[in-house]
């Protein structure tokens, strides 16, 4: 039997192959701590890469080999450190080097390996999409193509096609000469016919003689190539299609969103920031704060600001509802909304968000998400968004965190990949 092993290295004698198989078997350990690792990782590095330890046990190879078949007999030594009932260690305990015996008992090491940047993002983003994308509009596309469309005459010579060059000039030539070859061998063949004679007619010869040169002259001043035979690649720059995105992330920063709370937010966002712009080239995200005013700002000081208020959160809905009438077109983008808060809003408030919502944005929007921050009983605006998530179980979704932990899994039931 033949193995065929694939040993081209990726820098730092790093095998692709290898290392794209030895991935595979431990999903599931990588996974894990990815997760593990992005609930306990800070905001300024959510997306560097990560230590991975699997169990010495799950990295084992299965191996076939010929079993304790037949009758055997066996004598064994005689044994004066145990009697009847000890315990004896099992493999791999301190009685081996290079093992740490733990107080069970148990001594397997773990094996420890370092996954990339891209490679955990991979992983974290796994099954992860935009719920309900589609294309809208092709208009104002900026990604272009060039693509081959035949030939044409005139161009720069860099795009001179040399064999369709030399085809034409075949062409010509074959076309331009084609009645003058078949006369100048008609000609030749009537000159040899003369010289074969017995007294061949010498006058005849040098008029037949002057004919040839006179031929075979018109022939060469054919030209080999002329200017008209010169073809060059003809390429037409055509639009990609592409669909056009955009994402709304708002954000409460008013008196009762303490900084653990916003940390909370500032984390779900980020998480969600770096999923836009992993998957989608043409995505924009517009950042929103609000307290009793909103306003539209950077991601600067959409994370990192710390102003501060009063709650009225329709103010970020109806600043959302403005800037999409103004820059967002329902019929060119597709647009999606996330809002993080911790449910505190004026009660005649929460009302008129139910009714911005449910009017003049929802129906207008591909999917939209809020998670509501708190450990406390669920206040009015989630009994709001309650009735709402009812009313458009396909666009409009709502999550709680408590915590930290909370914060992934929450991402991942938002943002899980629909069945088509």
């Amino acid at each position: 039997m033949s193995y065929l092993i694939d040993r081209r290295l990726n820098g730092k004698n790093k095998s692709t192959v290898n290392r794209q198989r030895f991935l595979r078997r431990y999903k599931k350990h990588i996974k894990q701590a990815v997760a593990d690792a992005i609930n306990k990782r800070s905001i300024t590095d959510i997306d560097s890469g990560e230590n991975i330890t699997i169990p010495d046990r799950d990295v084992k190879e299965p191996i076939f080999s010929h079993g304790t078949g037949g009758d055997r007999s066996t004598i064994h030594p005689g044994n004066k450190e145990f009697v009847p009932g000890d315990q004896l260690p099992r493999n791999g305990s301190d009685s081996q080097s290079g093992r740490q015996a733990s107080d069970s008992g148990e001594g397997l090491d773990d094996f420890i390996f370092q996954i990339s940047h891209s490679e955990f993002l991979d992983f974290m983003f796994e099954d992860l999409e935009l719920p309900n994308l589609i294309k809208r509009d092709l208009m104002g596309s900026k990604s272009f193509v060039y693509r081959r469309a035949g030939y044409t005459t005139t161009g720069t010579p860099n795009q001179i096609n040399i064999v369709r060059t030399l085809k034409t000039a075949n062409a010509r030539r074959i076309a331009l000469g084609g009645g003058s070859r078949k006369k100048l061998e008609k000609l030749k063949a009537e000159l040899l016919e003369l010289h074969g004679q017995l007294s061949p007619d010498t006058e005849k010869i040098s008029v037949l003689e002057e004919k040839i040169a006179a031929i075979a002259k018109k022939l060469k001043r054919i030209p080999f190539i002329d200017s008209f035979d010169i073809k060059y690649n003809l390429s037409i720059k055509q639009p990609l299609p592409s669909s056009k995105a955009v994402m709304f992330c708002i954000m409460d920063v008013s008196g009762s969103m303490d900084q653990a709370t916003k940390e909370l937010a500032k984390r779900f966002f980020i998480l969600l920031y770096l999923f836009l712009q992993r998957n989608y080239d043409h995505t924009d995200v517009v950042f929103i704060r609000h307290h009793t005013s909103a306003k539209e700002v950077d991601e600067e000081e959409f994370f990192y600001s710390r102003e501060t208020g009063g709650t009225i959160v329709s103010s970020a809905l109806k600043l959302m509802k403005t800037i999409m009438e103004q820059r967002y077109p329902v019929a060119e983008w597709n647009i999606y909304g996330a809002q993080a808060s911790d449910g505190d809003n004026w009660n005649d408030d929460s009302s008129t968000c139910t009714t911005l919502l449910q009017h003049n944005i929802l129906p207008q929007l591909q999917y939209f998400s809020y998670i509501e921050i708190t450990n406390q009983d669920p206040q009015n605006l989630w009994h709001q968004y309650q009735l709402l998530a009812q009313q458009f179980p396909d666009v409009f979704a709502i999550q709680k965190i408590a915590d930290a932990s909370d914060i992934y899994p929450v991402f991942r039931q938002l943002f899980a990949r629909r069945q088509s």
